[in-house]
């Protein structure tokens, strides 16, 4: 694509090395399968129904999760520079790429010595990722869901609520209290421990967050409706805060 007048020299030149019309496409962290690829669509690079179907071949992370039944979680949230008529398995092994160079063997070390699997660290992470979009609260939610699960409390998650319904085609934008009881194993207010896999994709920070997760001893948090979070240690202490925050 030539947006200006040339000279035959330069024409040249750019068809030489290779120059192509490229897309820049964006996926913010935290999104599912499902809304990346409504942004893929939206791009004009294909259906939306492509790329779902690509994300659904867990392949491209067999090597480092032989667990998993698609790349949910895997597909790394960044911006990707495309050629024009790229189609949505070239887009996402490229996300599959971008995952495994982010998560160098430093970071899996890290998470090996805490006893986490990749699929385990993921999970963990996209909770995270989930629940606050403030770098200064990460590694403060990371340490709640970290002290749950050393003690042995229900990690009782409201995303992996969102994501159990979303799956089953039932989420329609509110979470009453009747769907924390909806039965799945991503139902973390029914099922103890960490969901069977990641509910979204983490961005490098909630990796690094849970990985290297705050010192604290806080079992609670709820929002301020500004988008922090009012955190407890105690079950009075976080009533106390619903109580001011939520009622």
């Amino acid at each position: 694509r030539f947006s200006e007048p040339m000279a035959p020299r330069e024409v040249l030149a750019k068809i030489v090395r290779g120059d192509v019309a490229q897309v820049f496409i964006t996926f913010p962290e935290g999104l599912t399968i499902d809304e990346m690829s409504k942004i893929f669509e939206a791009q004009k690079l294909g259906k939306a129904s492509t790329f779902v179907e690509a994300a659904r071949n867990p392949d491209a992370v067999r090597a480092f999760d032989a667990a998993a039944s698609d790349l949910e979680g895997y597909l790394f949230p960044d911006t990707y520079a495309m050629p024009r008529k790229t189609d949505a398995v070239t887009l996402v092994r490229a996300m599959v790429d971008r995952f495994d160079r982010v998560l160098t063997p430093a970071l899996r070390d890290e998470a090996k010595a805490r006893g986490l699997s990749v699929r385990q660290l993921v999970t963990l992470a996209s909770i995270v990722e989930k629940e606050t979009g403030r770098a200064d609260e990460r590694t403060q939610v990371a340490s709640v869901y970290v002290n749950r699960l050393r003690i042995g409390m229900g990690l009782q998650c409201d995303p992996t609520v969102i994501y159990a319904l979303q799956r089953a085609g039932k989420y329609d934008g509110n979470l009453g209290r009747d769907d924390l009881r909806f039965d799945s194993p991503y139902n973390t207010y029914r099922y103890p421990g960490l969901p069977p896999g990641p509910i979204a994709a983490p961005g490098k920070a909630s990796l690094e967050a849970t990985l290297r997760p705050a010192n604290t001893d806080y079992l609670y948090f709820v929002s301020r409706n500004d988008g922090s979070h009012a955190f407890a240690r105690t079950l009075d202490e976080h009533n106390r805060n619903v109580q001011k925050f939520q009622i």
